[in-house]
């Protein structure tokens, strides 16, 4: 067993530790970096519009077979999706157990990483230009959150929005986009800078989109 340090391209997690097989590894994460580097901070304020969403990228080094929960006395398990977001509960108890989140994936996990997202709850296929602005707004207030004092008043603020869609079917396959009735077709993700969101009146989609910020 070997310690780690979880690196990825948007947090730290306290330490990683992996057990290796054949085929597949478990990656331990302990809990108290997550409840006190992020869900702590979170849910001090209230966001109506946004929330953290953590997970695992989809490489053939990192696809999860299961996962779990752990302290010295009990096992929960350890809530994931098919495109791997995985759930992670906001509980001082964990914390004050010593809890482990363990991730056990098919390859190599020193190849992987746990990628954290701010997003907006609601999955909608419409959105105005007013609520575009709210979410934005919501997703600074929780960044500043997160960051801290002094170094929230060095942070920029996020530049826009991007819009995220389930693997196509075939590699051709687009969405259709409407802004302010014209038309277009666009590919997996959608990138809206802050200042087209100011140029618009209403966007919207064929599918229900992943909005997280940018």
């Amino acid at each position: 067993m070997r310690n780690r340090t979880l690196l990825n391209g948007f947090m730290f997690i306290s330490t990683m530790l992996m057990i290796n097989n054949s085929f597949a590894e478990t990656v331990s994460l302990e809990y108290k970096g997550f409840y006190d580097d992020r869900l702590k901070q979170v849910n001090k304020q209230n966001f109506p519009l946004v929330e953290l969403a953590f997970s695992v990228p989809m490489t053939p080094d990192c696809m999860i077979k299961s996962g779990s929960i752990t302290t010295e006395k009990e096992q929960y398990p350890l809530t994931y999706t098919k495109q791997q977001r995985i759930f992670i509960p906001y509980d001082a108890q964990l914390k004050s157990d010593r809890a482990l989140v363990n991730i056990h994936v098919i390859g190599d996990a020193s190849k992987c990483a746990i990628a954290m997202q701010v997003r907006a709850k609601e999955a909608k296929q419409s959105y105005t230009q007013t609520e575009l602005l709210a979410l934005t707004a919501d997703m600074n207030r929780l960044l500043d959150g997160l960051q801290g004092f002094p170094m929230k008043y060095f942070r920029n603020p996020i530049n826009g929005l991007t819009f995220e869609f389930d693997k196509m079917q075939n590699d051709n396959e687009k969405v259709k986009l409407v802004i302010d009735n014209v038309e277009s077709m666009v590919s997996e993700t959608y990138p809206l800078t802050l200042e087209k969101i100011n140029q618009l009146q209403q966007i919207s989609f064929l599918r229900n989109p992943i909005l997280s910020a940018r």
